[in-house]
């Protein structure tokens, strides 16, 4: 990997966040100061049925705003809920957006947007700055501590009739305010803790050896890591400890504003893939496949993941070979995947190996493989896809 200078150029793109204990109550104070009047507020049922959501929604209400709810919004956002978003908006006259759940929610909300300002279909966008217009003004209320959408200029959406994932990666899709308020997570469930925190370290790990990271995104990535490591073995364990939530809400927050910017790599390329064509959960494609990808990847940065295993609390010499290093983020990561009870492999999903053809096609082609430290061949993917069943 080549090492940048800081002579180089970089940018650094981030919304207004506010982060803390009831920061979610200040939507309509938001939505107000944006010019808002009519918002759509976009979620899905699950985070409607939470007893904090009516707080939420109530509170847009008491801030003068007109409240259209919308809240058909599946796990893998699906382009057909996008364009029904869109018409939802367009109906009531919105003229700003308030989402609040987790990824799946804030990317649909982020698509409904540009639809609406630029009178075309959501799959129109895919791949990097292909927005000519930003979307009206946007505002995210994360609930769960590990996708980051509320701060990132990605927006990943299921085209359901090639049964694949697109990114949309513009600086028109990151946010306008995230609002990121830790409390809301203490209501999440076991796996969707161990998941979303597990995405949030492969955010860290991969926008830390990116072949597009620099010095500001190294230090939020680094910092992500260190937090994961300390706090998700918290949650697992004490799932009401909202310092430890507020610890996790924090890691995902670095890590969101490193990978916004420095990208990511083949993990996220193959998660894409696995959920666009099998409908899997995005979270635990990532876990499953991470330390598979670290040990493909690692001869094209041994420092980096090096440094990775250091954050993650491995003890390692300063004099240790590529070999030990290797085997330090790797049983580090481990480690910390099986104290998120997440074990096996990705046969245990249903994926089997006649899917690898296609599997293979579409990751090589997404957009996050193209800031992987290498740049694989089909035949390496798939023996990495094979080792991660």
């Amino acid at each position: 990997m080549n090492v940048p200078s800081l002579l180089d150029l970089r940018k650094f793109l981030a919304p207004e966040t506010v982060f803390g204990a009831a920061a979610a109550t200040l939507a309509g104070r938001h939505a107000l100061n944006l010019g808002a009047s009519r918002v759509l507020l976009v979620t899905d049922p699950g985070v409607r049925s939470q007893p904090w959501f009516e707080d939420i929604a109530h509170g847009l209400g008491e801030a003068g705003l007109v409240v259209e709810l919308f809240d058909a919004v599946q796990e893998n956002p699906r382009d057909d809920e996008v364009m029904r978003g869109a018409e939802a908006y367009r109906a009531a006259g919105c003229d700003a957006i308030v989402a609040v759940g987790g990824g799946s929610p804030m990317d649909c909300a982020k698509g409904i947007g540009i639809v609406c300002s630029n009178d075309r279909n959501v799959l129109e966008f895919e791949g990097v700055d292909n927005v000519d217009k930003p979307g009206p003004p946007l505002i995210c209320v994360p609930t769960t501590a590990g996708s980051s959408a509320d701060v990132s200029q990605f927006a990943i959406i299921n085209d359901t009739t090639r049964k694949v994932k697109i990114a949309i990666v513009s600086k028109a899709m990151v946010p306008d305010v995230a609002l990121i308020d830790p409390l809301l997570t203490l209501t999440m469930p076991p796996r969707l803790t161990a998941n979303t925190g597990l995405d949030a370290l492969t955010h860290a790990i991969e926008a830390y050896v990116s072949n597009a990271h620099g010095p500001i995104t190294d230090l939020f990535a680094l910092e992500a890591t260190r937090l994961v490591a300390i706090h998700l073995p918290r949650v697992m364990e004490a799932p009401r400890d909202a310092e430890a939530r507020a610890g996790m809400m924090l890691a995902s927050l670095d890590a969101g504003l490193a990978f916004s910017n420095a990208i990511l790599g083949a993990v996220h390329a193959m998660a894409h893939s696995l959920g666009g064509l099998l409908d899997l959960p995005h979270g635990l494609c990532n876990a499953l496949l991470l330390d598979h990808v670290i040990d493909y990847n690692f001869d094209a940065a041994p420092d980096r993941y090096a440094d990775i295993a250091v954050a993650l609390d491995a003890k390692l010499p300063p004099d240790a070979d590529d070999a030990t290093r290797r085997e330090a983020v790797l049983s580090a990561v481990r480690r910390l995947k099986a104290t998120a009870g997440v074990t096996g492999g990705l046969g245990a999903l249903g994926v089997r190996p006649e899917h690898l053809d296609g599997l293979v096609e579409f990751a090589l082609h997404d957009p996050c493989m193209l800031t992987n430290p290498k740049l694989p061949t089909a035949e390496e993917l798939r023996a990495v896809f094979l080792h991660a069943l």
